[in-house]
């Protein structure tokens, strides 16, 4: 079988010095709408889950008690 030679460590760490100095980072303004969207669309997708869970628990006492 054939040996695979592994690269040096430091041209691993090189490499990936280089790939974050390529991320351009979101300013503060961006990154707090962002925030708030990803938070009050959490939310409101609790809302939902928790309303619709309710609707059912309700369903099914209904039917269970016929």
């Amino acid at each position: 079988m054939g040996e695979t030679k592994k690269a040096p460590k430091t041209n691993w760490f090189k490499g990936m010095k280089a790939e974050f100095k390529k991320i351009v980072w979101p300013d503060q303004k961006s990154l707090t709408r962002q925030t708030i969207a990803v938070v009050s669309v959490s939310v409101a997708l609790a809302l939902i889950i928790k309303i619709l869970d309710m609707i059912m628990t309700i369903g099914i006492d209904i039917l269970v008690t016929l």
